[in-house]
């Protein structure tokens, strides 16, 4: 006859806003782990940034200085380039979610006594401030492009900064939600990324575009986050009005100009936008 042990019995943890709270500080503090750890990223993802805003602005300086209205163009180009910094950053931070689910991880987390969308929500938050550390560390370097170090001037950048890196990391992990393949999501964020960068105006007035050129502007979702940077920024220079309605004349439906609290509107009502659509997705997947 075999002895029998003692039958142990247990009860899974009743889900609850505490536990789900801490599902996302757990996946949050993982990818800050790993951000930390690594970094060699810390600098890549700020080369290229750095070299539009230093190499490639004062070389096209030299071409363009006649249409600036004595405005550097490297001024001109640091809102975009800030934006291009969390960019690169929130979207390279989402494609730890591929790499999660090739190596099997994914499927741990997902047996986990935790709703599916406290993992995406953890994943958001974990890229969208990476995203913004790379920002502000390029935020810091504004003095070297003639942006004053003015306190209310920075203090709004970093407000905006936020809603940026929580746009582009939502649509990072909404777009690794539908990837099975890290090969894949770097093409996927290769067509994604330089596309919307160029056509936002981060590198050029959106004023006296083509119709076509404007047309995409508009329709470009990064648009809406370059503009209420740069309209910030050039509330702070010493310009002329010529240079400011040539340079930061603001976004225009129909000769109507947007407000700055609009579009921040719209950047956050994207970003919550593909916050659900991430999770309804990663609600149907596996």
């Amino acid at each position: 006859m075999v002895a029998v042990g003692p039958v142990v019995t247990g009860r899974a943890t009743e889900r609850s806003w505490r536990s789900e709270g801490r599902a996302v500080r757990v996946v949050w503090w993982r990818d800050m782990i790993r951000f930390a750890g690594d970094r060699a990223r810390v600098v890549t993802a700020l080369i290229q940034p750095l070299l539009f805003l230093l190499v490639l602005a004062p070389g096209l300086d030299t071409l363009s200085s006649a249409s600036t209205g004595g405005v550097d163009l490297a001024t001109f180009m640091f809102p975009g380039i800030l934006c291009m910094a969390m960019w690169f950053s929130g979207m390279i931070s989402a494609s730890s979610l591929v790499m999660d689910r090739e190596l099997g991880f994914l499927r741990e987390m997902i047996v986990a006594p935790v709703r599916r969308s406290s993992i995406i929500l953890g994943k958001v938050l974990g890229g969208a401030t990476i995203a913004m550390v790379q920002g502000v560390i390029l935020l810091a370097l504004a003095g070297l492009v003639d942006v004053p170090y003015d306190p209310a001037l920075l203090l709004g950048v970093v407000g905006l900064q936020l809603l940026v890196a929580f746009m582009v990391s939502a649509l990072g992990v909404m777009v690794a939600t539908s990837v099975k393949q890290a090969q894949t999501f770097n093409s996927v964020m290769q067509v994604l990324v330089f596309p919307l960068i160029f056509l936002s105006g981060a590198m050029f007035p959106v004023s006296g575009l083509p119709s076509w050129l404007g047309a995409l502007n508009r329709l470009n979702p990064v648009t809406y986050a370059v503009d209420p940077i740069r309209r910030l920024v050039f509330d702070h220079l010493d310009v002329t009005q010529a240079a400011r309605d040539r340079l930061a004349p603001g976004v225009t439906w129909r000769g109507w100009t947007v407000p700055a609290l609009m579009e921040v509107a719209i950047v956050l009502a994207l970003g919550l936008a593909m916050l659900l659509v991430a999770v309804v997705r990663f609600t149907r997947a596996e």
